[in-house]
């Protein structure tokens, strides 16, 4: 799951022209041009972030992953043939339909995929649909775009492996030879509890994580970003003129596997920093802006506990209202916020040692992290107008005297 949102923070036919990269994993693409007849672009927009409204006015937070009453395991989803990890908004689209539909399986693929596997998407079972976000350019051909940009049939940004169907963007009948107009295609696929005859590499399950409160591959990752991170105090938020991360100490929290969320969390904002993924940061507490980058950091900490195998505690819904408000008012927000969340994520799983995702990279001594999470010495400046982001009360004790 992901950290603190804005907590008391600181802050169609079938053609080849178009074709896309990894005809294996998607299959043969389907696309259409703006002026053909598909739903207009914003439908699509439209629906999927309706699911995730709906599921926010009921009380759960599609990006939470209820592993322990589900049995899911832990992960991102990935392509059960390839073995990439999808992104931006098909990880919210898959985890959510998992959780619906009680998946245990984080694999996925498509029809084709599994008859090619040697085994079968059983008779009767419906598939899900996702995204991948792609520009088409008249008189030219159809293009990915960056949604985390890894192709269709990769598992990246919002990709898909199987027939789909392209959704145009209104005003391509206006946009000029040349000009590249977006849209969206999806694509159809299905998880592999509803598949038979699929080989044991389809179906492997990560290994579980030993419980533990202290994860040294987590805690490696978090040192060879080289952030500046300063223990003490009892607030949580990324100060962005100082471009360094406050966080209590680890003993503080109520559970401590959340001071892994938070600090992911505060990590995901730091990912904004113009000499790093150069995020507009500038929107003041309470505003559009900071609402938006609120969101972006929570999804990026639930990716990344979930590429970590990390099982935080269910968040409070403190800020439910909040993100509604942002989905209201745009329903393209929560896939550009999915979208900056998989960079910001993305970015800082390229730190880990050896690029080991999930896995327990490096060694981090128990003494070594005791340490750090009790160092207290040094006391966060009480100034802290601009900082952005806080988990604050609701995710941590008052600290000791």
């Amino acid at each position: 799951m992901g950290a603190s949102p804005p907590d008391q923070t600181r802050r169609g036919r079938p053609r080849t022209a178009g074709r896309a990269a990894n005809a294996r994993d998607q299959g043969p693409p389907v696309e259409a041009a703006a002026h053909r007849r598909a739903p207009a672009k914003a439908s699509l927009y439209d629906a999927v972030t309706g699911r995730i409204v709906e599921e926010l006015e009921a009380g759960r937070i599609p990006w939470v992953q209820p592993w322990d009453a589900a049995g899911f395991a832990p992960g991102l989803p990935k392509n059960a043939d390839t073995h990439r990890s999808y992104s931006g908004i098909n990880i919210l689209i898959l985890w959510a339909e998992a959780a619906r539909r009680g998946f245990a399986p984080q694999e996925w693929l498509t029809f084709r995929q599994a008859l090619a596997a040697g085994g079968a998407v059983r008779k009767g079972e419906t598939g899900t649909t996702i995204f991948y976000a792609a520009r088409f350019t008249p008189h030219g051909g159809a293009t990915g775009a960056g949604d985390g940009s890894r192709g269709p049939g990769e598992g990246g940004g919002s990709s898909a492996r199987g027939g789909g169907a392209a959704a145009g963007g209104a005003g391509a009948s206006e946009a000029g030879a040349g000009s590249a107009v977006p849209f969206l295609k999806r694509f159809t696929v299905f998880n592999v509890a509803q598949c038979e005859g699929l080989p044991d590499r389809c179906t492997r399950a990560a290994a579980p994580m030993p419980p533990r409160e202290i994860i040294p591959h987590a805690e490696a990752l978090i040192a060879a970003t080289g952030a500046d991170i300063r223990i003490g105090g009892n607030e949580a938020y990324y100060h962005p003129g100082g471009d360094y991360v406050a966080l209590p100490p680890q003993q503080a929290f109520r559970a401590q596997i959340d001071y892994y969320r938070t600090v992911l969390h505060e990590l995901g904002h730091w990912t904004g920093h113009p000499s790093r993924l150069a995020r507009d940061q500038r929107g003041g507490f309470a505003s559009a802006a900071y609402g938006r980058e609120e969101l972006c950091a929570e999804l990026a900490s639930a990716f990344l506990c979930a590429a970590l195998a990390i099982q935080p505690t269910v968040r409070h819904a403190d800020y439910i209202g909040a993100w509604l408000g942002i989905m209201r008012a745009d329903t393209r927000a929560i896939f550009k916020a999915a979208s900056h969340a998989s960079k910001a994520a993305d970015y800082l799983l390229g730190f880990a040692p050896n690029a080991a995702r999930g896995a327990a990279a490096a060694t981090v001594t128990a003494a070594t992290c005791a340490q750090r999470a009790t160092d207290a010495a040094r006391d966060v400046d009480g100034e802290h107008d601009g900082d952005v982001d806080c988990d604050g009360a609701a995710q941590v004790r008052e600290a000791r005297a």
